[in-house]
């Protein structure tokens, strides 16, 4: 007797790895839009969540965004259901909002997964990115001047979101969910040039591949990885740094001096959010001006901070935060 074909084996193999450490006796939710790496991460967690003992279900979003959107989204539940997929949900949301089209349209299906995931006690979520998502994601935010943080692109385990197939190349994915027949849709957003994403995909990373040769994907998703192991070792250094630092209404500028610069402006960034400035409109100028009051600090009156708040140096050298 055969075993399965090797990309099947791979997904699964990929899912059962990242659900093994979830436990039993829970209920996991795969998110799935439709297209082929969330088909497959449905087939492929419908065969590996009964055997860790896990329930698995399933939730579509429809964005509206489409013609026939709502028709589209009840064939993908219907497909989930016949993967035995069970409780499954279909998501209805309105697109607004900033970030253009593409930010917005992620922060209400992620507002909606977040929704059902605490609706049904959902011990994970399930996402379908792959390894060329990462690829992407990684050039999108090079071209943004992002920091290492940034740079690290997707986690495998960001709190209840799971991406088990972030090891494993679109080719892969895509063969393993034709393979298992499962027929998927296109989202022709995703050939759009219109979207930032779109263009990444089909023009900047082909020229890539073709001037600089073959494994681009691969080496910026390692990349990625190994930016993701320093950004999580200079954040813990930071949160240490800050507890150190903080007195009863700020933190010592003293503390913050000797410190090198890529601890200390994780620490202001931290700083700045718990105090109640809004982490999305947080930027590096915003940062930079408050690590000025720290090391350059020529008599300026306040720092301007999003959410209405002031960064401000005392007389002693300490740094606070207030309206």
């Amino acid at each position: 007797m055969t075993g399965p074909h090797p990309d099947i084996a791979a997904v699964r193999v990929a899912v059962r790895r990242a659900l093994k450490p979830t436990g039993r006796d829970g209920l996991v939710l795969v998110a799935c839009s439709g297209g082929p790496d969330s088909l497959a991460l449905a087939g492929a967690a419908a065969f590996a969540a009964p055997r860790l003992g896990l329930r698995v279900g399933g939730v579509t979003v429809d964005h509206g965004l489409q013609d026939g959107s709502a028709e589209r989204a009840a064939r993908v539940a219907a497909a989930l259901r016949g993967l035995g997929l069970h409780p499954v949900e279909t998501a209805a949301v309105t697109v607004d909002g900033p970030g253009g089209p593409e930010g917005a349209a992620r922060t209400a299906r992620y507002a909606a997964l977040d929704r059902a995931a605490e609706a049904h006690q959902a011990a994970a979520v399930l996402l379908g990115h792959t390894r060329d998502d990462q690829a992407e994601t990684v050039l999108l935010r090079l071209a943004r001047g992002s920091g290492a943080r940034s740079l690290a692109g997707m986690a495998a385990r960001n709190g209840r979101y799971l991406r088990p197939f972030l090891d494993l190349d679109r080719g892969t994915v895509h063969r393993a969910a034709a393979l298992m027949g499962l027929d998927h849709w296109d989202d022709p957003h995703n050939a759009d040039p219109a979207y930032a994403r779109s263009r990444v995909r089909g023009e900047a990373l082909p020229v890539l591949e073709r001037v600089l040769g073959p494994g681009i994907a691969e080496a910026l998703a390692r990349s990625a990885a190994l930016l993701r192991d320093d950004a999580d070792a200079l954040d813990a250094m930071a949160a240490a740094a800050l507890e150190r630092a903080r007195t009863a209404d700020g933190v010592d500028g003293a503390e913050l001096a000797a410190l090198p610069r890529a601890v200390r402006t994780r620490v202001l960034r931290r700083f700045a959010i718990d105090a109640g400035c809004p982490p999305g409109a947080l930027g590096v100028r915003h940062v930079t001006e408050l690590e000025r009051l720290v090391t350059d600090w020529r008599g300026q009156a306040h720092v301007d901070l999003p959410g209405g708040l002031r960064g401000r140096r005392a007389g002693d050298g300490r740094i606070g935060i207030a309206r």
